[in-house]
């Protein structure tokens, strides 16, 4: 194992450690400082911005939902035993805020005609930006 030290970039020192099998370590050690790339134990460390959620989002039935749907106002994509799924935010009539819930496109009473018109306005808000 060796340790070198490369150049001093963007106000930091760079020590770079590389492991050599007994084969290579005794000729002489020259490689490009192109090929170094940092190393990260885990994703998270190389996004931490990036958090994973232990568990799925939950998919809240029909027979759960409050009322009619008023509104869709975003889309997500998530993963449900390994399939995507897009999901929406759904407002229902008379409520508030609070009581918004993550729904699938076929589990949305009457989605397709509140999900048409939600695709339409994003169309519209995009077009006049």
């Amino acid at each position: 194992m060796f340790w070198w030290y490369l150049g001093y970039t963007i106000g930091l020192w760079f020590k770079v450690e590389v492991k050599l099998t007994e084969e290579v370590s005794r000729k002489h050690l020259v490689f490009p400082l192109t090929s170094v790339k940092p190393y990260f134990q885990k994703e998270e460390d190389k996004f931490p911005s990036r958090k994973r959620n232990a568990t799925p989002p939950a998919i809240v039935e029909v027979e759960d939902s409050p009322g009619p749907v008023w509104q869709s106002s975003k889309a997500r994509k998530s993963s449900l035993n390994g399939k995507d799924q897009r999901q929406y935010l759904v407002r229902f009539e008379n409520q508030t805020a609070d009581k918004d819930k993550w729904l699938a496109e076929d589990v949305i009473p009457d989605g397709n005609l509140h999900l048409r018109r939600f695709r339409a306005l994003r169309r519209n808000e995009q077009s006049h930006q």
